[in-house]
């Protein structure tokens, strides 16, 4: 087997592609200590100041360049109870959800919700993906659009309701033919 000119520089350009990747992601990682981790969490608490939410922006950083900014509604107690001896209840926790910017591996950002949910109630849901960023992607017009769109998943989950219609069935045959043929 004999390798051509041409092998040796599509693979030569396939190394540099992957040291390129590297030195991204090394600029990412510094880029978040260095100024985005701060500007998100002023952004994130400016913006709920702003709109009287009450919550708590945090930074979790239990692993070094897999760090998080986390805006969190808290815990609270549903009103739902469970028995546990005679007369007694126990209070069953909601987790009121989060919006996380979380560094991944590579230094980019994922953006995600957490819903809410209540404890032996049914299971989490999973998180929401919004979006998966280069650090300098990261504008205050898109932390707002996230925030909107984390109150509304929020509002939605809390305003649980089964008399709307499946989102899959609003539009399509099924729909058409139904109302065509009453």
């Amino acid at each position: 087997m004999t390798f051509t000119e041409q092998d040796y520089q599509n693979f030569q350009r396939k190394v540099e592609r992957y040291q390129e990747i590297l030195k991204n992601t090394a600029q990412y990682r510094a880029r978040w200590h260095d100024s985005l981790k701060k500007e998100l969490l002023e952004l994130l608490q400016k913006a709920v100041d702003s709109a009287n939410l009450t919550c708590t922006v945090e930074e979790r950083s239990e692993i070094k360049n897999l760090e998080a900014v986390v805006l969190t509604l808290g815990s609270t107690k549903s009103g739902l109870g469970e028995p546990v001896g005679e007369g007694l209840h126990r209070d069953l926790i909601k987790q009121n959800g989060s919006l996380v910017y979380q560094q991944l591996f590579n230094g980019k950002i994922l953006v995600l919700i957490n819903y809410p949910y209540i404890e032996k109630y049914g299971q989490p849901q999973p998180p929401k993906t919004l979006a998966i960023y280069r650090p300098e992607e990261i504008k205050e017009p898109y932390v707002i659009r996230h925030l909107e769109g984390f109150i509304t998943e929020v509002t939605e989950w809390e305003d649980y309701d089964d008399d709307r219609p499946d989102e899959n069935q609003r539009i399509g045959f099924k729909l058409n033919f139904e109302q065509d043929g009453q």
